[in-house]
Formats: structure tokens, sequence, C-alpha cells
């Protein structure tokens, strides 16, 4: 048997003080919002009364009422908030309701163009604000009660054949740690991109949620070579816009200004990706899901304009940066040498540095986009800070030796990538679920942004096409799909205005999208529980 995840523990004051902060606003933007939610309810009512079985919840105005005001409870201060305590890109979504044709929730054409006739405005988009915190006091995330319930409810669900030979499920109460249900939750299967949230955890354990990732320059005293010195950031971007990422054309103009003040203008250049050791090639070989792993490479080595998803690699991102970074020196009046590849000594001297995002924000990207490269290279930084050799079985050791440490369930698991690409990996849903119940804790906040980053039903990332008739705003869940694996992990707002963390995963499956389907009905009919 598998034993219960830990409580939570008590809510600090300060969160308390937090929730008191936004609980006017979110009180304006209920009832702005209940009118728009009542036509919903009247339009997908039926739709969840089919998925859900009679005498079930259906999706009613009040109750999706309820998922906003539960952000009026505790408000965890951690992640990317802004001064009221609120995140940003949430209010975003809920002020957009306010204007007709709703607002552009990540949803774009192949052009960078918003997809015709989308978004909708979108009634559920108030349950995205649900707080995560409380203990189940007033004001607070209520606690769920086990019971029967939800045996009735996925039981059928979870023995549909679209699920292929063998499936697991595990639901967690994340006001308490408290285990609900559980299938097989013990039984290691292939997690696919689901594996994202234990790379994600096993990072900000290791680094810390305001670690930055830093590519920099470095000038040879003796030789005057010029080293262009990798920070595995894949996010460096060679755009004119980096749009607050690290810029490679920023780095050249503090390089070329830092040489001009040494009266160089001609320079031997090249490049360090020493950072990380052992093969870049990832076990799947050649492949459109992600370039290769090297420490040194501008915009995940795309040869488009894409940001995230499948798209062609240059079979050397690490040479195609540097060149690209010769050519912004140039502009600034720096003549450089064909780059090649190097060490920089102990002995150079830095000259100029970029810095990513905060780690934060990488895993909310990572989680949010199913980015692979950055996976791939956050389970490097995990091992470099962890100590071990930044290849795969470095990476692999750390992210392991990180998760036991934590006291999660990690007998039988085997992390042998940081993407989930790895068809080798082997993860238990209750070692998912035990993974969201510690992001959720809050005495780590340090960890919320995994629970931020997840794609929101309907709106982000993996989800924004999903969830159009049912639970659009109430499901935050990370997917994971390769051939016959699908996996769905997330949590999730009850009816009643409770917070679970849920995963789902099936093997042996022959039809995806009838897999698919089937999983988004089980985080639906979640949705639907009254749990009571």
């Amino acid at each position: 048997m598998v034993p219960e995840l830990r409580p939570w523990r008590s809510a600090r004051p300060h969160l308390v003080r937090a929730a008191g902060a936004v609980r006017p606003r979110l009180a304006r933007l209920a009832r702005a919002a209940e009118p728009r939610i009542a036509r919903f309810a009247r339009a997908t009512g039926p739709r969840l009364v089919r998925i859900t079985r009679p005498k079930t919840w259906q999706y009613t105005a009040g109750a999706a009422t309820a998922g906003l005001a539960l952000a009026a409870g505790v408000v965890t201060a951690a992640g990317p908030w802004d001064s009221t305590g609120q995140r940003t890109a949430e209010r975003d979504r809920a002020v957009a309701r306010e204007h007709t044709g709703g607002a552009d929730h990540g949803r774009t054409s192949g052009t960078g163009g918003t997809t015709a006739g989308t978004p909708r405005p979108a009634p559920s988009a108030g349950a995205v604000l649900a707080g995560l915190g409380g203990t189940g006091t007033a004001g607070g995330v209520k606690a769920a009660p086990g019971g029967e319930a939800l045996a009735d409810l996925l039981g059928p669900l979870l023995d549909d054949p679209a699920l292929g030979t063998d499936r697991a499920a595990s639901v967690v109460d994340l006001a308490t740690g408290k285990r609900l249900y559980g299938v097989g939750g013990d039984e290691p299967l292939t997690p696919a991109s689901t594996t994202k949230i234990a790379t994600a955890v096993a990072a900000l354990t290791a680094l810390g949620p305001d670690h930055r990732l830093t590519t920099r320059t470095a000038l040879e005293g003796d030789t005057g070579e010029l080293v262009l010195v990798g920070g595995g950031d894949p996010t460096l971007t060679a755009r004119a816009d980096a749009k607050g990422l690290a810029s490679l054309r920023t780095l050249a103009e503090k390089t070329a200004a830092a040489l001009k003040k040494r009266d160089l203008r001609k320079v031997t250049l090249s490049y360090d990706t020493t950072l990380w050791a052992g093969d870049e090639m990832h076990p799947i070989g050649v492949n459109e899901n992600l370039a290769r792993v090297t420490a040194l490479m501008a915009d995940e080595g795309r040869k488009d304009d894409s940001t995230s998803g499948p798209a062609d690699r240059e079979a050397d991102p690490a040479a195609h940066a540097a060149r690209a970074f010769a050519g912004f020196l140039k502009q600034h009046g720096i003549t450089a040498s064909a780059p090649g590849p190097s060490k920089a000594t102990g002995r150079a001297d830095t000259l100029a540095a970029v810095s990513s995002p905060p780690l934060s924000a990488l895993v909310e990207r990572m989680l949010t986009n199913s980015d692979n490269d950055l996976a791939e290279a956050l389970a490097r930084h995990t091992a470099v800070a962890s100590g071990r050799r930044a290849d795969f079985d470095g990476a692999s050791a750390a992210m392991e030796d990180r998760l036991k440490r934590l006291g999660l369930p990690v007998r039988g698991a085997e992390l042998n990538d940081g993407s989930g690409l790895d068809r080798t990996d082997l993860v238990g849903a209750d070692l998912l679920t035990a993974l969201l119940a510690e992001a959720a804790d809050p005495q780590r906040p340090q960890l919320r942004s995994v629970l931020t980053g997840l794609p929101v039903a309907g709106f982000t990332g993996t989800l924004a096409g999903r969830y159009t008739d049912g639970a659009a705003g109430l499901v935050r869940a990370k997917t994971g799909t390769l051939t016959g694996v699908n996996t769905l992990a997330g949590t999730v707002v009850t009816a009643d205005g409770r917070l679970l963390g849920f995963a789902f995963m099936a093997h042996g499956t022959s039809d995806p999208a009838s897999a698919q389907a089937t999983l988004d009905r089980a985080a639906t009919s979640l949705a639907s529980c009254g749990c009571g």
C-alpha cells in the first residue's frame, strides 16, 4: 500500500494578508463574470451530464463562480505575481473577459498571428485564479473528504478500452495531501512528457526559483582569444526582439564596447560548450522535437521563427550561435575569425554577460509549452548543482536524488532524461501526484511555478485546444504523448471549490485521439465532482 502523502502545514500569516489584498478585485471579477458563466452553463450542462452520468454535478453558474471566488482565499506570494499578489498572466485573462471577442490566450497561427475566430470569451477563466493554499479553514481551499464517489466516477472511465492494455490513476487532496483514489499508482509506467513535472521539482530544489542561466564572453589575456561561453540557456535568442530573454545581440554589443575600450577591433573567436559533458545526441536521435543537447545554442537551434513545438534544427547549434554572434560583432565594428570550439581558462577576463529570466519563469515555459530543449537543460543544471557529471547519466542520478531527499515515493522510478522523450523512463502515478502535492505545500513556495506553469485547459500551451466543451479554466495539467502512451497529470478545481491533484496514465493505446479524449473526460469528471 502506498502511504498517504504528507499533510499540508498551516499557511503562514503573510499569505493570509496577501489574500485580503486581492479579495475586493476578485469579488468584482466574479460579479462581472457571472452572466457569461450562466450562459456557458446552459450550453455545456448536457455534455457534462453525459460524461459524469446522472445525479453528478452539472456545470452551473454558481459552481463556476465559486471557482473564481476561491482565489479570494489564501494566495501564495511566490512565483511571477504582480504587486497585488495576483499572477499577472491570469489577471490579464480575467480582465480580457470584459472585452467582446476575448483576448489572445496563447493560441497563434503558424505565422505568428492570431488564429481566425479564436480565442472566444471564456466564462470559466476565473477559475484559473484559484488560490493555492489554505488548510480547509474559512476563506481557504476546502479539504476534500475521501469516499466511494471517486471510484464510482472514475472507474467506468478508466475501464474504457481506449486506454489500452495498462492504466494507472492517482488523485490526492492538495489541501491535506491525502490520497483519495488510486489504481495501480505504485506501478511505474512510461510517463512521456509528464516527466517534466519531476524535472521541474528537481531543478527548483537544486537551484532555487531565482537562479538565472548566464551566457558570457571571456578574453584570454595571453592569446587575445575571445571565447563565447555557453551557460546552458536554450532560450538565449538571436532575434531582434528578445521579449525578455537573454539576447545574443545585446551580448555582442556589450562585448564590442568592452573590446573597443581595450583598443581591440579584430579578434580570434572561439566558443565553449564544456559546461555539459557526454553525448549531445538524445537517445531518440535526430528529431524535430529537440536540438542536440549542448550548453550553447540560440533559439533552441530552430531554423524557423517558431518558439515552441516541433521544428527543423541546426545540425550544430553551438557553431551556428557562434557564427551569428560573429555577425553581430561585425555590426559593432569588431571583426572576428570563423569560430571554432575551445575552452575558456580560469585566467580569462569576463567582458560581458547576459542572463535568462529566473528559473521559476523557465519552469513555467517548459511546462506550458512542453519544451524539450529546456527540460534537458534543466536536468543538466540539476546535475551541475549536485556536483555530478552533466551528461544523461549524471542528470538522471541528480534528479532522482533530489526527489528522494524530498521523501517522495521514487521506488522503481527511472528518469533517464529530463524531457520524457526517452521511452525507458518510468514513473508511477502516485509519484506524479506526490510531486504536485509537494509543489502545493505552503512550506515550499520555491516550487510554486510547477503548478502555475501547468497548461490551462482551453487557454494555454498544450491544452489550448482541449476542453472546449468541458472544464475549460478548471483543469491545469501536463500532457504526455508517445506512440502507445498517453498521460495527463495536474490540478483541478471541483464543483464545490476543492483543489485536487491527479495523474492518469495509459499504455498500449492504439488510438491516441481516443485515449486523449478519455483522459480529458476523466479530468472533467473531477471538475464536476462534489466529492462530498
